[in-house]
């Protein structure tokens, strides 16, 4: 049994230098980006460096719980391995592929999400009662399927455009607020700017498996987004690398990432209670 003190031991002082770099690595990403620039503040590489970082975090703790789990049963046979239960990922796995179009590649790469209930800390999300309190009903009778919005007030709003590099259909307010958000990841990193599509945006229905509850969907308020078309399973607590690093942008722009739901929907971005509060004020909603 002293085996098992040494391991975590060792576990602990491996965390401590992936999450010093970490740090020191997102302190100078903020430090170094700059809004009127038109270059990249930070290149891909490094950005994917970082976000690796945070999975190797997220496999050390994995970890070390597994052994604190399994510390009785350690009594009666060997000492197990690395994990294969999915319980976290083996540190020895590569993060990126090396090759031509590693860093490209990489941000289709499905992960962990880091910290996952906690990514939408100090943000409100608007949900179904007080958007149609404050914006009233987007049609009166809601089904499964997306149908057409009958609100004269919200339909005014609502327009079609291309946006980055998707097209969407939304309230006007949260077009402008997705174009400064796309803005800053072409910027900021061109090559994830290039590979985001999208699932859809506007969707007048109710949340399914209820009845009447209005999706944020149905409000224009909200846009489904994933890597090379490739759609984020629901709720498996994982997403695809380059929606982590989208979603970082979202924040800064007071968006709520679906991640943090809590039936994990991570390819789901929607406006905040706090931006739709700020634009009633501007007097643009």
């Amino acid at each position: 049994m002293r085996i098992v003190p040494v391991i975590l031991v060792a576990i602990g002082l491996l965390t401590i230098p992936l999450i010093w770099f970490a740090a020191q690595s997102l302190i100078g990403e903020r430090d170094s980006y700059d809004p009127g620039a038109t270059g990249a503040a930070i290149d891909s590489g490094a950005r994917i460096e970082i976000e690796g970082l945070r999975q190797q975090i997220e496999a050390l703790q994995g970890q070390i719980q597994a052994l604190q789990e399994q510390i009785q049963s350690l009594a009666t046979r060997p000492s197990p391995g690395p994990r294969q239960d999915g319980g976290g990922l083996p540190l020895d796995q590569g993060f990126i592929a090396d090759g031509e179009n590693a860093i490209l590649d990489a941000y289709a790469q499905v992960v962990l999400i880091a910290n996952r209930r906690k990514v939408n800390a100090g943000i409100t999300v608007g949900g179904p009662r007080f958007l149609e309190q404050f914006l009233g009903r987007p049609r009166e009778n809601l089904s499964n399927t997306c149908e057409a919005m009958t609100n004269p007030k919200l339909k005014d709003l609502l327009k079609v455009a291309d946006v980055g590099p998707i097209r969407v259909q939304m309230l006007q307010p949260a077009i402008d607020s997705l174009t400064r958000v796309f803005e800053k990841v072409r910027a900021t990193d061109p090559d994830l700017y290039a590979r985001i599509n999208t699932a859809g945006s506007l969707c007048v229905r109710q949340i399914r498996g209820t009845v009447g509850r209005t999706s944020t969907h149905s409000f224009g308020l909200a846009v489904d987004l994933n890597i090379d078309g490739h759609l984020d399973t629901l709720g498996d607590g994982k997403t695809q690398l380059g929606l982590t690093i989208l979603a970082d942008f979202f924040r800064e722009e007071g968006w709520v990432w679906g991640a943090g739901f809590t039936r994990e929907d991570s390819m789901h971005f929607e406006v905040s209670q706090q931006m739709l509060e700020e634009w009633r004020r501007q007097g643009i909603l």
